[in-house]
């Protein structure tokens, strides 16, 4: 693919977006998103429902970058696919339910802050790169490397809108900060 706008209209027709524009994955930016995770091209991190496909640090490092995400952001998108492709929380079953689905990951400690993951007013709204491109991130993990096709696989019977980032992927806003009343998210929800 040499230029981007090409690159954008081919991804589109090959449908491994989400309706949206998205970065191309050229070698250069997926090399460096692989970089940034500390980890090989080839682990391979889960299987990912519901047509189980291998998703390595490679193929999530793909749809990062098409998503929008900067290297620094990966390792936290490796996170997300290990816990959605945990059996307990079963992505089989939410694949292929006709309720309009949207995962949430909810994400705590100090990479928060590290990577300016808004955990205040608007978390869930416009505004904030890291938590608008996690989120379609994993969607496009799930999608692309899972099989969870629309209309196909995935049958919810309205969907949610890709346009905003809590709709179509996976909302991604960060635990309550420090200064919250109510306190921090792993003593209110102990990890299980």
């Amino acid at each position: 693919m040499t230029a981007d706008g090409d690159a954008i209209e081919t991804l589109y027709a090959r449908g491994v977006t989400d309706g949206l524009p998205v970065v191309p994955p050229t070698r250069p930016r997926v090399h460096q998103a692989i970089a940034a995770s500390g980890r090989a091209a080839d682990e391979r991190i889960a299987e990912v429902a519901p047509r189980f496909g291998r998703a390595t640090v490679e193929r999530i490092a793909i749809n990062a970058v098409m998503a929008g995400c900067r290297p620094e952001y990966l390792p936290v998108v490796v996170a997300g696919v290990e816990a959605m492709c945990d059996e307990r929380f079963d992505l089989l079953g939410v694949s292929g339910t006709t309720d309009a689905v949207a995962p949430v990951f909810v994400i705590n400690g100090p990479v928060r802050g590290a990577l300016d993951i808004n955990c205040g007013a608007g978390a869930l709204g416009p505004g904030w790169r890291a938590n608008a491109t996690i989120g379609r991130a994993l969607r496009l993990v799930w999608v692309n490397v899972g099989g969870a096709l629309p209309g196909v696989i995935s049958i919810s019977t309205f969907g949610t809108p890709p346009a905003t980032p809590a709709a179509s992927a996976s909302a991604t806003p960060a635990a309550s900060p420090p200064s919250s009343p109510a306190g921090p998210f792993p003593t209110r929800r102990p990890a299980s």
